[in-house]
């Protein structure tokens, strides 16, 4: 009798442990269905870094250098014209000019706010005084402030060939 009571309860042991690992299963699939829309290449989401770490690199480099990267990051600003250029937030203040390979492709207007993962080529460039007057005359900035625009400004740039937009 102490048997068949010892081989009921290592059974229902047993079979909780499996439901558990069922769920932990089930967990992990709700986790793995991000929606993306895809612009430009066809890229993965995986071994894209956070866009604290690609700052902390930014930093680091001398006007002209470039590395190739995939990042993830949010979008604070879309050229309103064409959708032609966006900028991401790094999160300590700075920001990161993303143009697109080749004037290849373009993003949606309305995606300032959401996460994006960005492949390509991370540089740092000096921007002249024409060229960001006009970024502000794309993003929609008044005259008043396009006109203070008076100095060539060193920029964080990426050049993406592809991007996911997490829907």
């Amino acid at each position: 009798m102490k048997r068949i009571t010892l081989l009921i309860i290592s059974v229902l042991v047993l079979n909780s442990c499996k439901k558990k690992s069922a769920n932990n299963a089930e967990v992990q699939l709700e986790e793995e269905k991000i929606e993306y829309a895809s612009f430009g290449k066809d890229i993965i989401a995986d071994d894209a870094i956070d866009v604290t770490s690609m700052a902390a690199h930014y930093k680091t480099m001398q006007t002209g250098d470039s590395i190739n990267s995939k990042m993830k990051a949010k979008v604070s600003e879309v050229c309103q014209a064409k959708g032609c250029w966006m900028i991401l937030n790094t999160g300590d203040g700075s920001e990161i000019m993303v143009k697109f390979k080749d004037y290849g492709f373009f993003v949606p207007k309305d995606i300032s706010g959401k996460e994006v993962i960005v492949n390509g080529q991370a540089y740092v460039k000096e921007v002249s005084v024409d060229e960001q007057r006009h970024y502000a005359k794309d993003a929609g900035k008044s005259a008043e402030e396009i006109a203070k625009i008076t100095e060539p400004k060193r920029t964080y740039s990426f050049e993406a060939d592809g991007v996911l937009v997490i829907q």
